[in-house]
Order: structure tokens, then C-alpha cells, then sequence
């Protein structure tokens, strides 16, 4: 069955479709969500939220970029749970009295890699602000247009050449000091 069949089925309410359209992109929203910085331990439940609000929201859907559409779903889920985890940690922290540094040391140290076997550019890829961060996993993991990301980051295409450009350049940088020049990068 082709996708935009399965769209419209779920949309109608099949169970199914709806069943099969997370079969189909479960593996991608679970990559995304990982190089977009969320912790192994974490992404089931950020892909949950992913289809939970794709359910809500599946009737607003246009047809012709569901996957941009998800992509962005994504993008926003990550961030809500991670905003939501910040507050919380820093409530803990207030409540325990464990200095801030301390809590982000340990959950850097708990990080494990599951879907990148290259820990390293993955490490460098991580230490990247958002804006450069997301325009390369996108471009070089998930093999989107300029247009494609413009419309998932919700930023103008001149934005997107630009942070890729420098998100390049930082990496280069970060992985020349750690010795990434030594691995044939």
C-alpha cells in the first residue's frame, strides 16, 4: 500500500494504517531523536510522544511532506522533553542539594551510543549548538534538501547553507583537537 493511502486511512480513523505508518518510520524518528541529542535510555518515550502527537494531529496533515512533517514532530518533542526534564533536574538538584555540574557530568557519563558507530563524530556532532547541530543531521544523516530542512527548522534556505557551512567548520575544529584527523576525517 502506498503511503499516502495509509495517511488517509489512518485519517478515517484504521487502526491499521495508522499501525503500518509507524511501522514504516519508527526506525527514523528513533535515529533522529538519538542524533538529535536525546538519551538512549530516553528515546521510547520521546518516539511515543512522536506518535501520540502524530495521532492528535494527523488530520491536519498535508500529504505531500509527511515525512517534513515528522521530521518536525520530532524536532519539537525533543525539545519538549527536554525542557520538561531540565526543569525537573533542576528541581532535584535544589531539593538535594547536588551542585548543577555535578548532574550533568553524570548524565554525559551515562550516554551511550546504540545507532552511530563513530562515538567520536557523534561526541563532536553533540557539542554543537542547535542551530548547527540539526541542519547537519538532517543534510548528512537523513539526506534532506536545503528546502526540506528550511521547512523542518522553520528557518529562511539562506539560514540553513550558512549554519551548515559553519556547523562544518566546527566540526572540523573539534575533531582536529581531539585527534580526529588521525581517523582519516
Amino acid at each position: 500500500m502506498v503511503e499516502n493511502e495509509l495517511i488517509e486511512l489512518a485519517q478515517q480513523g484504521d487502526q491499521q494504517a495508522y499501525g503500518e505508518l509507524i511501522r514504516l518510520h519508527h526506525r527514523t524518528v528513533e535515529k533522529f531523536a538519538f542524533q538529535c541529542g536525546v538519551r538512549v535510555q530516553d528515546i521510547p518515550d520521546v518516539t511515543q510522544e512522536v506518535f501520540v502527537k502524530l495521532y492528535r494531529f494527523l488530520h491536519q496533515f498535508q500529504k505531500e511532506r509527511f515525512t517534513t512533517w515528522l521530521y518536525k514532530i520530532t524536532l519539537n518533542a525533543t525539545r519538549d522533553y527536554y525542557r520538561k526534564e531540565t526543569k525537573e533536574a533542576q528541581k532535584e538538584v535544589r531539593l538535594q542539594g547536588v551542585s548543577p555540574d555535578h548532574y550533568i557530568m553524570k548524565s554525559a557519563e551515562e550516554k551511550v551510543l546504540v545507532f552511530e558507530e563513530d562515538r567520536e563524530l557523534h561526541g563532536a556532532i553533540q557539542l554543537l549548538d542547535e542551530k548547527y547541530r540539526h541542519p547537519i543531521i538532517l543534510f548528512y544523516f537523513h539526506d534532506m534538501s536545503y528546502e526540506q530542512m528550511a521547512d523542518v527548522l522553520n528557518v529562511p534556505m539562506s539560514t540553513i547553507k550558512i549554519r551548515l557551512l559553519r556547523a562544518k567548520g566546527h566540526l572540523k575544529s573539534a575533531l582536529q583537537i581531539s585527534g580526529g584527523e588521525n581517523h582519516g576525517r
